[in-house]
């Protein structure tokens, strides 16, 4: 079997899959949590029959007595003893790497500001690159970085490949990156839109076409990743031509508990009213606003059962949502010309009929018809929420980033 490992690291945490590559099948997953805390936690979760879910064609549920999970409670000083925890749990549980070694591990990295505009192996020079970029993600790149190290001690004689969250991105036109400040403050700074999500924006643009059996190159796509984390892009011909994250994933939609966009003289004002720092600020935009802020809870699940009782605060969070949406639809369907597909996905994407039919709802002018019917159903796989109708075709698409990051992986791995 040809397998692909795929790391996810944070500060205190790292998740992982083991991918076979040649039927796409998850093998195993895991999460080592808590590391550097008294006591960490390691899930270990062998899967035994389950496919990784195949965004072109429906996923057909599979017992979960096919999976065993098994979990550990021991102090996990830093990463790299966290990935000999990982590595002890497959020696025990299954499967073995012994047997089926990764012929390569892929990384999960945030930010490759605009050096990194396709999957890269990792080399020193591109660890100081990640490193050196972490000015723009302090929070992602560092974390992404540690876990790359301790992936390398773990796993010194195969490719280890990094794959960016913004390098799908990396097609936007100056007219669409480009802030409209001092121009040479902004280069001499970096500063520019870069976007994020792009793994999922990717995959699931590329899912849609194979679908709906059109070539990708032809479409013009509207994708919205909505999870606790949203972002929407415009996606022409397989390009991102327009997107909503910016210099950081903190512009655009509302999101859990992000702003996303706002006129930047509030950040004046409560500086010099409310006596607000810069970190102060930070945390208020990143950490305390978008649905938590406005509705006291980031879960839309949450959000949906206060709107059922009637709060007010609720509804509001969820007119503000919606509201913004459809601004952004709105502007990419004129940047775009006309759109082709939609996509909905991530967990708020792929789980609310609400807020899809809410969001496209003042869209009939452009040919967007959703079906009651459809987009209540549930399911699990790629399915269709337009009517037959509509001139533009609305889809709920599961992303799958780390099957994405295990193609992109294999990709440069296997040069």
């Amino acid at each position: 079997m040809t397998v692909v490992l795929i790391v996810n690291s944070g500060s205190s945490s790292f998740k992982y899959q083991l991918i076979e590559m040649d039927g796409e099948r998850l093998l195993a997953s895991g999460l080592v949590e808590r590391i550097g805390d008294a006591e960490g936690h390691a899930t270990h979760t062998v899967v035994f029959s389950a496919p990784v879910p195949d965004a072109a064609t429906p996923a057909v549920p599979m017992p979960t007595a096919l999976d065993a999970t098994y979990e550990r409670t021991l102090p996990i000083p830093d990463h790299t003893a966290g990935f000999q925890v990982m590595i002890d749990a497959f020696a025990e549980h299954g499967p073995a790497l012994t047997d089926n070694p990764p012929v390569a591990v892929g990384h999960r990295v945030v930010h490759g500001g605009d050096r990194y505009f396709a999957p890269t192996r990792v080399t020193a020079e591109v660890e100081k690159g990640i490193d050196e970029l972490s000015v723009l993600a302090p929070l992602h790149n560092p974390a992404n970085l540690a876990g790359v190290v301790a992936a390398k001690k773990a796993f010194p004689d195969v490719p280890h490949v990094a794959v960016f969250d913004t390098a799908f991105h990396q097609t936007l036109a100056p007219a669409a990156y480009t802030y409209a400040i001092d121009r040479a403050l902004s280069e001499e700074h970096h500063i520019r839109r870069y976007g994020f999500h792009g793994t999922s924006h990717k995959f699931v643009s590329e899912a849609a076409a194979e679908f709906v059996g059109r070539p990708l190159g032809e479409l013009k796509q509207i994708v919205f990743h909505l999870g606790n984390g949203a972002s929407v892009t415009a996606v022409d011909g397989g390009r991102s031509v327009e997107t909503s994250m910016g210099l950081t994933p903190l512009e655009g939609l509302v999101m859990g508990t992000r702003s996303g966009d706002i006129d930047p003289a509030v950040l004046f004002h409560l500086a010099r009213r409310a006596d607000m720092s810069i970190d102060d600020l930070d945390d208020l935009l990143n950490k305390r606003s978008g649905l938590l802020g406005l509705s006291g809870s980031s879960d839309y699940r949450d959000i949906r059962a206060a709107m059922e009782r009637g709060q007010e605060d609720a509804l509001l969070a969820f007119e503000v949502y919606v509201h913004r949406l459809r601004a952004y639809a709105g502007a990419y369907l004129a940047q775009l010309g006309g759109v082709d597909v939609i996509s909905f996905t991530a967990g708020v994407g792929e789980n609310t009929p609400r807020v899809r039919s809410a969001a496209l709802e003042t869209l009939g002018f452009a040919g967007v018809e959703i079906d009651s019917e459809r987009n209540a159903a549930p399911g699990r796989g790629i399915r269709i929420i337009s009517s037959d109708a509509s001139r533009v075709t609305v889809l709920v698409v599961p992303t799958n980033e780390e099957l994405e990051i295990a193609r992109q992986t294999l990709s440069v791995a296997t040069l």
